[in-house]
């Protein structure tokens, strides 16, 4: 007869004969799997709550601005209206493979790809941004062909080259390094810049929830997502993903893919 059924050990005294202790041990066992259940599935509606506001308030940014060059400058509305619009665009694909990431089970599909069509695709996806930047998107060695899911590459891919041009250096010589380390074990994708680059401090926590450093509140407004969702998209697809930098000099992010025990997480 209680609201909540669940709650019925509450109600009950420890018995003190055997079979007793075994059902009473029992209840306590599917009780605390319950509850922790409920908690993990709380916390993640949480986080995700969390995140479409932080989203709404991020995607209002571009589309004010976008308002306002409309009306104040007509002559170069063309040109920064693209580059408005390729924000409002990564916003929309992070939270929307978000979204998907969390029953990803139902929305990946594994099997063997070419990392070049891919690479080439997210090239030109950020072409503009990176003839605006004057970058180099430098390709080499990278007819190699992996286990993974196409679009959720490409997404992940996206969000490295979307950082790599969003924290570049005031420099002429900019330029964004894609290549592969093909061994028997394993197939490493790496993308290096000679951006500003990443303060020792925050490296460890680069791929946490929200996290944006010194870099995203000095230089430019940032929801600290891209990094975390590619971590958890990697995770997903079985994928380790890493990163290694020099403040001021150099950024160096790498996926793994293996050959053998896809579904085995990397060490």
């Amino acid at each position: 007869m209680l609201d909540q059924s669940y709650l019925v050990l509450e109600t009950l005294s420890k018995p003190e004969f055997y079979e007793g202790e075994l059902l009473y041990q029992a209840l306590y066992e599917i009780n605390k799997s319950m509850n922790e259940n409920v908690r993990d599935i709380h916390e993640s509606l949480q986080n995700f709550k969390e995140y479409i506001e932080m989203w709404i308030h991020e995607v209002k940014i571009p589309l004010s601005t976008l308002v306002l060059m409309s009306n104040n400058h007509k002559e170069e509305f063309d040109k920064k209206t693209k580059l408005q619009l390729k924000r409002l665009e990564n916003y929309v694909d992070q939270v929307l493979y978000y979204a998907r990431s969390e029953n990803a089970e139902k929305d990946y599909f594994i099997k063997e790809i070419d990392l070049s069509k891919v690479i080439k695709n997210v090239g030109l996806k950020y072409v503009d941004e990176l003839l605006e930047n004057k970058m180099d998107y430098i390709v080499e060695n990278v007819n190699y062909k992996v286990l993974t899911d196409f679009k959720w590459l490409e997404f992940i891919l996206s969000q490295i080259i979307h950082n790599s041009i969003k924290y570049k250096k005031d420099i002429d010589s900019s330029y964004i390094k894609i290549s592969v380390q093909d061994d028997f074990e394993k197939t490493k994708l790496i993308v290096e810049d000679n951006g500003i680059g990443i303060k020792e401090s925050d490296l460890k926590q680069v791929f946490d929830k929200s996290f944006t450093g010194e870099n995203g509140r000095n230089t430019t407004k940032s929801t600290g997502m891209g990094l975390f969702i590619a971590k958890n998209m990697c995770e997903k697809l079985g994928h380790k993903i890493d990163i290694e930098s020099v403040y001021n000099e150099y950024t160096k992010v790498s996926i793994t893919f293996a050959k053998n025990n896809y579904y085995d997480v990397l060490k």
